[in-house]
């Protein structure tokens, strides 16, 4: 008997979830389905897939080689299905994208809900984490798109260069630097408390490069996984901290926080676009790569594309500011 899609289904679906019952409720299948399924499927593979742990199913080395595998053919049957179903004629579908911190909460919101009301049949879906997860997510099909600020060191994706931030030194409106009008290394950085995003965050990771051998500096007091709660925390006065220059406008505008570039270095980074170098790329993600490029080609500073307005300002002047004509 040939294996089905089904059973490579309920194989993956065990496989994440690590139990029969989370399985078949994630399938919205019986237990005693899934069970029979992967069942058959051992058998015919001669062998088993699992190790159980208490309650527990884990991958055992057989498993662990097959699931890869069976992942790609998901995928590649899904792009068969894109290709020989798509409206040629209409912009929807529903796209699944993946962002790290600084442009899933302060940039793609409002690219996305514009695009969205220029495209009223397309939908996107947006899972804001940092750049190694964003990375995990585009690798294995789970995400269409990623948008990352960090290095790319997966090798099944292409990376597209979108356009370049600035990183800057914040501090409060109290501190003791903040009446200074740049930041020195090393000297500043040895007098000063930090407060650090989470391993894998594509923003620590840049500024821990660019300080190179002053890196070893770093009195790091807490980290945290969010912009919003690095800024608070910076307010606060527990110490600094390094952030895109897209995520404290607001913050900088009223004096809450004070901004200072670091003295002779570059802070620059690129943000990227990345997708699997298998991805078929439909007419939705063709059209939402397009108006992503339009807007990082035009836009008038980094401000416009973390505010709704100016962005929408910039799109009236372009060619992305109503929507096609039916054909």
């Amino acid at each position: 008997m040939p294996i089905t899609f089904r059973q490579i289904e309920i194989f993956i679906a065990v496989a994440e979830t690590q139990q029969v019952t989370r399985a078949s409720k994630k399938l919205l299948l019986t237990q005693s389905a899934v069970s029979m399924a992967l069942g058959e499927l051992e058998n015919q593979l001669g062998g088993h897939l699992f190790d159980r742990h208490g309650r527990s199913l884990l991958l055992n080395d057989r498993g662990r080689y097959l699931l890869p595998l069976a992942k790609n053919i998901l995928h590649q049957v899904a792009n068969i299905e894109t290709i020989l179903t798509e409206q040629q004629d209409v912009v929807a579908g529903v796209l699944e994208i993946v962002a790290s911190t600084t442009l899933g909460n302060y940039v793609l919101p409002y690219l996305i809900g514009t695009f969205m009301h220029l495209h009223p049949e397309a939908h996107i879906n947006m899972l804001v984490v940092n750049t190694m997860t964003a990375e995990k997510l585009v690798a294995t099909g789970q995400a269409d798109l990623g948008f990352v600020e960090g290095d790319i060191n997966v090798d099944a994706l292409v990376a597209t260069p979108w356009f370049e931030d600035e990183l800057g030194i914040i501090v409060s409106s109290t501190h003791n630097l903040a009446k200074r009008t740049t930041f020195r290394i090393p000297d500043d950085l040895k007098e000063t408390s930090w407060v650090m995003r989470e391993e894998g965050s594509g923003t620590a990771e840049i500024f821990t490069k660019k300080l190179g051998r002053h890196a070893s500096f770093l009195r790091v007091v807490t980290k945290t996984g969010h912009t919003e709660a690095i800024k608070k925390a910076v307010e606060a006065g527990v110490g600094a901290a390094c952030l895109s220059m897209l995520t404290v406008g607001r913050e900088a505008e009223e004096g809450w926080l004070k901004i200072l570039p670091i003295e002779g270095m570059d802070m620059s980074r690129q943000l990227w676009i990345i997708q699997h170098k298998d991805k078929i790329i439909t007419r939705l993600m063709a059209e939402f790569l397009r108006f992503c490029e339009v807007v990082a080609k035009n836009h008038l500073g980094r401000e416009c594309l973390s505010s709704p307005w100016k962005l929408q300002s910039l799109l009236n002047k372009s060619q992305l500011s109503t929507p096609p004509a039916d054909s």
